[in-house]
């Protein structure tokens, strides 16, 4: 039987999730085995700026930080399966890697 290890990055916690539990969702009508969705460590990217660019009056900065959430489906199933997830509707907010093995 093929396997997938499916993952799932976005900005948004919530679309991710959805994908993830759709995923999940159709595995399981399936009768198929399947792990997850399991939550990878949210990886932040932090950056501070000066709020006047020329240096002149006082030293306050801005801090702005992107949060990127990552979740994990792995599907042992038939094509049959892996097609119907590859039909699952995808926003633009959420970037999918899928594995075949």
């Amino acid at each position: 039987m093929p396997s997938a290890r499916i993952k799932l990055i976005s900005r948004s916690k919530t679309d991710a999730r959805d994908i993830a539990k759709q995923i999940s969702e159709i595995a399981k009508g399936a009768g198929i085995k399947y792990k997850g969705p399991v939550p990878l460590p949210t990886k932040r990217l932090k950056i501070s700026t000066r709020k006047t660019p020329c240096g002149d009056g006082s030293h306050t900065f801005e801090h702005w930080e992107m949060r990127i959430h990552k979740w994990l489906v792995e599907i042992d199933g038939t094509e049959q399966a892996l097609r119907q997830v590859m039909r699952i509707p995808v926003p633009d907010t959420v970037q999918i890697e899928m594995t075949l093995g």
